[in-house]
């Protein structure tokens, strides 16, 4: 259930479009979802219904690109008014008509939710052959939640909301988290009994498992023992309490798996990065997405990667950005460099303090040491680029490709106009601008440079 807006967030933003580790509330929730091989995912969508789904739709590509693997058929259902979250199960009716059960319900905006627990309710509603089996927790201050009612046996009797409950209910500390698991003939059913007898004028889902124990159902409850991994998201408090558990949970698993993280009050790593052992982790360090980093790498302070495959021993000096880039083995990058737009460099490759490489591909033992931009490059081996080299890459209307090939060295301040081609051990001297091509062997110097004699 993905439709509603959330007014306590005090956002112009849908609530299940705020991110916590790095993804949108509503990704956390289909992706623990997809984790269960269901037959099919419904997403209820109402409030800002284009941007929810154009979300979702991003995100899942997003994942199988980076090859995490998602084969749910999604179908998205629109709530055209939001009148409770009844109304929001009543909109999905025609969807669900014919279907086998069991259905799992879950509300868009609890993204801790675990696929094992998700997979205990539904064994224990199949296995007690319930109509309907409630996930419930016990929190010490159930302030916002709807209580759970017992009879004398201890089996479920009915659900209040909080804003309909007497003192007496108010005091009960078992809650609905809103994870259901339904029968679909059961739950339709009691969708036409549903009604709006309540203080805000709602259809109720909490109401549905009522509807059914009364007309003889079997309803069942499962009392959770970790509150924190059902909690939603009402304000920006409980967004930022949700990021830091999220964050705690994911640099214990790392420092546990052998990864040491100096300063883990200073460290931001996004639950879906990978790590090997006996990485290095200083302070200050932010790593997104679906980044993988090899072994005995070293990330110094300040610095930021998102969607990086770094391979064994690199080491990341200070205050350098990497996106969506490679780095391979025992390469050195920074300090104070950037790396985008599909970067790619080679094993022992030596990137320094501010150069930036972009859509470009840099080959094994290559420096590139001080004040450079490389973009729509190809470098070959060994190649050594002096400072202020610029790959001049456009020309107004497009993008043109630099090739410097193995053992080349380019002089400092060098002006390289794409397109153009450095042969195999050539040289440009200093401050030189490149227009022509220069062939294997050369000494290139002068603006624009001519080749001034053969090297061997």
């Amino acid at each position: 259930m993905a439709a509603g807006l959330g007014t306590r967030m005090k956002s112009r933003r849908a609530k299940v479009l705020h991110e916590v580790g790095g993804s949108p509330l509503v990704s956390h929730v289909v992706r623990s979802a997809s984790n269960l091989d269901p037959g099919g995912i419904f997403i209820v969508v109402g409030h800002q219904a284009e941007q929810v789904e154009k979300t979702v739709r991003d995100e899942i590509e997003r994942r199988r690109s980076y090859g995490h693997g998602f084969e749910a058929q999604l179908e998205f259902v629109l709530q055209s008014e939001q009148r409770g979250t009844g109304h929001a199960v009543m909109s999905a009716r025609e969807r669900l008509q014919g279907r086998p059960g069991p259905l799992v319900i879950l509300a868009g905006d609890g993204p801790m939710i675990k696929p094992e627990t998700l997979r205990k309710l539904v064994d224990s509603h199949t296995s007690e052959q319930n109509a309907a089996t409630l996930l419930t927790v016990e929190m010490d201050d159930p302030a916002g939640y709807g209580r759970i009612i017992r009879d004398e046996a201890g089996n479920y009797a009915r659900g209040v909301e909080q804003k309909d409950a007497s003192p007496e209910e108010l005091a009960i500390r078992e809650v609905n988290v809103s994870i259901y698991c339904f029968d679909i003939p059961s739950l339709l059913e009691a969708l036409d009994h549903l009604d709006t007898d309540n203080v805000q004028g709602e259809y109720y889902l909490t109401d549905v498992p009522g509807i059914m124990r009364r007309s003889g159902a079997k309803v069942g409850l499962v009392l959770h023992g970790d509150s924190g991994e059902v909690l939603g998201i009402n304000t920006r408090i409980d967004l930022a309490e949700l990021e830091r558990r999220l964050r705690g949970q994911k640099l214990r698993e790392l420092m546990l798996s052998g990864v040491t993280i100096v300063d883990p009050a200073s460290t931001y790593i996004h639950p879906e990065v990978e790590i090997g052992q006996d990485t290095i982790i200083h302070p200050s360090v932010i790593i997104e997405g679906f980044s993988r980093i090899g072994s005995d790498c070293v990330i110094q302070s300040w610095t930021r990667l998102r969607d990086v495959e770094i391979g064994d021993g690199v080491t990341v000096r200070n205050s350098t950005v990497i996106e969506e880039s490679a780095v391979h083995d025992r390469a050195s990058i920074g300090p104070f460099a950037r790396l985008r737009m599909h970067a790619d460099i080679g094993e022992r490759a030596a990137i320094g303090n501010f150069v930036e490489v972009k859509k470009s591909k840099i080959g094994r033992g290559t420096k590139a040491s001080h004040l450079t931009y490389l973009g729509d490059a190809t470098l070959g081996d060994k190649v050594n680029i002096g400072a202020g080299t610029v790959t001049c890459n456009y020309d107004g209307e497009r993008k043109h490709e630099t090739v410097i090939e193995d053992g080349a060295k380019i002089g400092s301040d060098t002006m390289l106009v794409a397109p153009v081609r450095v042969g195999r051990n050539s040289v440009t001297g200093a401050g030189s601008v490149i227009t022509r091509d220069i062939p294997p062997d050369s000494l290139a110097v002068g603006v624009p440079a001519k080749v001034k004699k053969k090297l061997h």
